[in-house]
C-alpha cells in the first residue's frame, strides 16, 4: 500500500512542472533579436548606477549584497512577468539617506524599505491596489528627462545633497565631456530614431529608393546601441583611472542578517517610508502597469501582482542589507526604448549583475565611481522621453487634465508625493462635480418628482 501512495501525486507534480516549463518558454522567448534584448537590458542603468553609487559611498551600503539580490530579483521578475520589468532603487528613501543630516544608517534604510514593502504587500493581497489602479492616471516622465539634462550639462557629485550635487558646467572636451555625451546622444538617435520602429505602411507602394531606406533603417535598428554606449562607458572608467586595476579585489562580501532595532524602524518609517509609499504606489505599480499596457497591448500587468512583487522583494532582501528596490515606469520605458521586448532582457541584466557581484564584490564601486556621468545622462534622457510619450494615449480630456496637473505640481514642487496627492484630490473633485445628488432630499429640487410621485404617475 505504501508503495502506491506516490502515484496520485505524480500527475500533479508533472502538471506543475509542465506549467513552469511553459511559463519559462513564454517569458524567455525572443520577441526581437538577441542583440536588441541585450541592448534593452542596460536601458535603465541611467537611474540605477547613480543611486547605488551614492548609497554605497555615503551610507556604506553593501554593494556586493545589493548586486546579488537585485540580480535575483531581475531574473525572477523576467520569468514571472515575461516583460522587461525593471528593478530600481526606491528613490525617496535613497534621497533622504544621502541628502538629509544625519544620514540614515544601513539598518534604518533597510527598515524604511521593509516598512514600504509591508504597505505595498498589504495593498496587493487585499485588492486595494487594484482599486487605486482603476482611478489613478498615468504620470508624465519629464522629471527623468530634466534630471538627464542636468547630468549631461553639469558635473555631478552624488554624495552631496540634491540642491548642491550639481556643480560646475561640464567641460566640452575630456573623457566625460560634453562632446562625448553629444556624440553618444547622436549615435543613439541615429540607431533608434523616435523609438517607433521601422515598420512601413503596407498601403504604400515601396519604390526602389524607399526600399533602400527601409533596409538601412532595419540595419540601424539591429545595432545594440545602448549596450555599445554602456560598454564604452566601462572602458572609459579604466582609462580615466588606471589605479582601478590595483584596487579591485575578487570575491563577494559575506552575507549577514542586519540587526534592526525598534528605533531603526521608527526613524526609517518616518523619514524614509512616509515619502516613499505614495511614490511607490504611483510609479512602481500604477504607472508600470499602465505603461505596460501601452507598450505591450493586450498584456497589461496586474496591479495586485506587481504590488505583491515589490513587497516580497524587500521583505526578504532588506534583512540582509540589500538596497530597497521597486519596479519603475522609467526603467520599463528605458529598456523598451533600447530594444527590450521580453523577460529575457532583464534576465540578461540579472545574470550580468550576478557575475559582477560574485566576481568583484564591493570593489566594483571603484569602477562605478569613474563611470562617465554624461553617458548616464544620455541613457536616462531616452528613458524619460519614452515615459512621457506614453501620455499620448490618454483616453479623455479629463485624464489628460489630471495627469498634467499632477506632473506640474511634481516638477515645480520637486515632490512626486505632493503631485500624487494633488492628482487624487483633483480627480475626486471632478467626480464630485459629476455626481448625481438627486437621492438626497436636501439637494432635490422642489419641482422634481419623488419616487412616490413617479409611481403614482406611472402605476
Amino acid at each position: 500500500m505504501s508503495g502506491d501512495s506516490p502515484e496520485p501525486t505524480t500527475p500533479l507534480l508533472r502538471h506543475h512542472l509542465d506549467g513552469w516549463r511553459n511559463r519559462l518558454a513564454t517569458s524567455l522567448r525572443l520577441k526581437t533579436t538577441l542583440l536588441s534584448e541585450l541592448s534593452g537590458a542596460v536601458g535603465d542603468l541611467g537611474t540605477y548606477i547613480p543611486i547605488v553609487l551614492a548609497l554605497t559611498l555615503v551610507s556604506h551600503l553593501d554593494l556586493s549584497t545589493t548586486l546579488i539580490f537585485t540580480a535575483l530579483y531581475n531574473i525572477a521578475t523576467g520569468v514571472l512577468f515575461g516583460t522587461p520589468m525593471p528593478v530600481q532603487p526606491m528613490k525617496s528613501i535613497a534621497a533622504v539617506a544621502v541628502s538629509e543630516t544625519p544620514h540614515l544608517t544601513v539598518s534604518q534604510i533597510a527598515a524604511a524599505g521593509i516598512s514600504t514593502a509591508a504597505v505595498l504587500f498589504f495593498l496587493g493581497v487585499t485588492g486595494l491596489m487594484s482599486i487605486l489602479y482603476r482611478f489613478l492616471p498615468l504620470p508624465v516622465g519629464l522629471a527623468f528627462a530634466f534630471s538627464a539634462i542636468k547630468y549631461i550639462r553639469y558635473n555631478q557629485d552624488f554624495t552631496k545633497t540634491t540642491a548642491t550635487k550639481t556643480t560646475d558646467p561640464r567641460p566640452w572636451l575630456g573623457l566625460d565631456g560634453l562632446v562625448l555625451a553629444l556624440v553618444c546622444l547622436l549615435f543613439l538617435i541615429l540607431a533608434t530614431g523616435d523609438g517607433s520602429g521601422n515598420e512601413s505602411d503596407a498601403r504604400l507602394v515601396l519604390t526602389t529608393r524607399r526600399r533602400r531606406v527601409q533596409r538601412r533603417l532595419r540595419i540601424l535598428s539591429s545595432v545594440p546601441s545602448a549596450l555599445i554606449v554602456f560598454l564604452l562607458g566601462l572602458i572609459l572608467c579604466f582609462i580615466r583611472d588606471p589605479t582601478i586595476f590595483r584596487d579591485i579585489k575578487l570575491g563577494p562580501s559575506r552575507f549577514h542578517v542586519l540587526k534592526i532595532t525598534w528605533d531603526d524602524f521608527k526613524v526609517g518609517f518616518v523619514r524614509g517610508a512616509v515619502p516613499q509609499i505614495p511614490l511607490s504606489v504611483l510609479n512602481s505599480v500604477i504607472a508600470v502597469c499602465k505603461l505596460s499596457g501601452d507598450l505591450f497591448p493586450g498584456t497589461e500587468l496586474s496591479a495586485t501582482k506587481v504590488s505583491v512583487s515589490v513587497g516580497l522583494m524587500n521583505l526578504v532582501g532588506c534583512w540582509f542589507g540589500a538596497m530597497p528596490v521597486c519596479h519603475g515606469a522609467g526603467g520599463l520605458a528605458g529598456q523598451y526604448r533600447f530594444g527590450g521586448r521580453s523577460g529575457l532582457s532583464v534576465v540578461f541584466l540579472g545574470l550580468g549583475k550576478l557575475v559582477l557581484g560574485l566576481l568583484f564584490g564591493n570593489s566594483f564601486v571603484r569602477i562605478l565611481s569613474s563611470f562617465p556621468v554624461g553617458i548616464l545622462g544620455v541613457l536616462l534622457l531616452f528613458a524619460g522621453i519614452e515615459l512621457a510619450m506614453a501620455s499620448r494615449d490618454m483616453n479623455s480630456k479629463e485624464e489628460s487634465f489630471v495627469m498634467l496637473v499632477c506632473a506640474a505640481v511634481s516638477l515645480t514642487g520637486s515632490s512626486a508625493a505632493l503631485g500624487f496627492g494633488c492628482g487624487i484630490v483633483l480627480y475626486l473633485v471632478l467626480k464630485l462635480r459629476e455626481m448625481d445628488f438627486s437621492g438626497f432630499p436636501f439637494f432635490r429640487s422642489k419641482s422634481e418628482p419623488t419616487a412616490e410621485d413617479e409611481s403614482l404617475i406611472n402605476p
